[in-house]
C-alpha cells in the first residue's frame, strides 16, 4: 500500500469551501477538511496509507486598522472572524494526522481595500461614492512564508523517498517547480482544485486532478470523530 501525504493550502481552503459549502464553525471545518482529505486516500484501482496531512495557513492578527470609510480605526482583534481562526486552528491540532505549517501576515502593509465589484461599479457609474458601504471595504493582508513552506515539504518528502503520492489541495500554479522536481523523483503528484479550473499549463506538471465532493453530508458527519485524537 502506498505512502500519500495530503498538502492543503488553507487560505484557498478556506475560502472555496466556504462558497462550495456554506460556512461552518471551527470544529465543523476542521472535520470536513480531515474527513475530505481522508476520502483521497482510494481510488477505484488503489487504496493509500495516509502519511500525513500538512495544513498551511497563518494565525490572525489583532491588528488596529484605520477604515477609510468609517473615518475610524478597527480592532481587528475584537472581530469575529479573529476568534474563529484561532479556534479553528486549535481545532487542527487535535485531529489525528494533522501537521500545521504557520507562516505569518504581513501586518506593516495592511490597509483595507475596496472589493473589486466595488470598483467595477464606480468605474462603470452604477455606483457613486455615498452608495459605499462598510461591506465593500476587505483587509488586505499579505501572508509570508506559507508558498515557501508548501516547495520545501513536496521537495523534502520526495529526496527522502516518504511518500508515493501526494496530494496537492490548492487553486494555482505557484507550486509547478516543486511538483516538476516530486515527478522527477517518481513521486505521483494529484491536484485537488475543489472543481475550480486551473491554469493549462499546470496540466503537463501533474499526474491526475481530482477533487472527492461535499463532506458535509449526514453519512460523512458519522465518521468524522474516528479523525480526534
Amino acid at each position: 500500500m502506498s505512502k500519500t501525504a495530503i498538502l492543503v493550502d488553507g487560505g484557498f481552503y478556506r475560502k472555496r469551501a466556504s462558497h462550495l459549502w456554506g460556512k461552518h464553525s471551527p470544529e465543523e471545518t476542521a472535520d470536513g477538511l480531515v474527513h475530505y482529505c481522508y476520502r483521497h486516500l482510494k481510488e477505484r484501482h488503489a487504496t493509500h496509507d495516509l502519511y500525513r496531512i500538512f495544513y498551511y495557513d497563518c494565525p490572525p492578527i489583532s491588528k488596529k486598522m484605520y477604515h477609510p470609510l468609517l473615518g475610524k480605526t478597527i480592532d481587528l482583534g475584537q472581530h469575529e472572524q479573529f476568534k474563529w481562526m484561532n479556534d479553528f486552528l486549535s481545532e487542527l491540532k487535535q485531529r489525528r494526522k494533522v501537521a500545521l505549517r504557520l507562516g505569518v501576515l504581513d501586518d506593516s502593509n495592511s490597509v483595507y481595500t475596496l472589493k473589486y465589484d466595488a470598483i467595477k461599479k464606480l468605474c462603470s457609474g452604477s455606483l457613486s461614492r455615498d452608495d459605499l458601504k462598510e461591506s465593500d471595504f476587505v483587509p488586505t493582508i499579505t501572508q509570508k512564508g506559507v508558498d515557501m513552506k508548501i516547495g520545501i515539504d513536496i521537495a523534502s518528502l520526495a529526496y527522502k523517498k516518504q511518500v508515493e503520492q501526494i496530494v496537492l489541495i490548492a487553486g494555482d500554479s505557484d507550486f509547478v517547480p516543486a511538483a516538476k522536481l516530486a515527478r522527477r523523483e517518481g513521486v505521483d503528484i494529484v491536484l485537488d482544485s475543489l472543481d475550480q479550473p486551473v491554469k493549462e499549463n499546470l496540466f503537463e506538471h501533474i499526474d491526475g486532478k481530482r477533487s472527492c465532493g461535499n463532506p458535509y453530508t449526514i453519512k460523512s458527519r458519522k465518521d468524522m470523530n474516528a479523525y480526534k485524537l
